[in-house]
């Protein structure tokens, strides 16, 4: 028995480092992320930057309408986001449920990339500056 919890310990200590420590992912999801060109926000269907994406360099504040379209929004949650943002006058990227800035949903700061924790669709974003917390 003492096997059994000692090896599920490593386990799960392993599974841990390897979610939480950021360039030690597996190659698939580095290219993944690698979609995202510098200076843009990237929304993806799936986890770790995997599976569709949408992309803009500014905000918009409805994605089945607007200059971009994302033709997925109406129909897939968005599961990971990056914000490759570059501009020195915003500081994060507020995004949100519904179309005209409606129903916030999170905020990620310029640089910062991750997994969604909601089980939602988006459908506006825009650049934020000061808290995006």
């Amino acid at each position: 028995m003492r096997k059994i919890r000692t090896a599920l310990a490593v386990a799960v200590g392993t599974a841990a480092a390897i979610v939480t420590l950021p360039g030690t992912s597996a190659t698939a999801a580095t290219t993944a992320w690698g979609s995202c060109v510098q200076g843009s926000v990237c929304f993806y269907t799936g986890s770790n930057g995997t599976g569709s994406v949408c992309a803009w360099s500014g905000a918009d504040p409805d994605w089945t309408q607007g200059t971009s379209k994302c033709s997925w929004s109406q129909t897939k949650n968005v599961k990971s986001v990056w914000n490759r943002g570059t501009s020195s006058g915003y500081t994060g990227v507020a995004y949100y449920q519904w179309k005209d800035y409606t129903t916030r949903k999170g905020c990620t700061p310029q640089g910062g990339r991750g997994n969604l924790a909601g089980t939602y669709m988006l459908k506006s974003h825009r650049w934020v500056d000061g808290n995006c917390g």
